[in-house]
């Protein structure tokens, strides 16, 4: 049985946790920040756990972590 391959983008993105879970940085922070407030973009420093349904799909794509 060949080895699976790890779907190189998914693992830029996405962290897996000790305990499992996926963590995803949140959107909107790479351009046009000159309009948003500080506020908004402070906000978008914190990690988002991502959803169990989506969690399982994104676990398929890394088959080793």
């Amino acid at each position: 049985m060949p080895k699976l391959k790890t779907h190189k983008g998914t693992k830029a993105r996405v962290k897996v946790t000790g305990r499992g879970k996926v963590k995803a940085m949140r959107s909107g922070k790479r351009h046009l920040n000159y309009k948003k407030s500080g506020t908004r973009i402070r906000q978008g420093r914190t990690d988002l756990i991502v959803s169990e349904a989506e969690a399982k799909k994104i676990t398929a794509l890394l088959p080793y972590d």
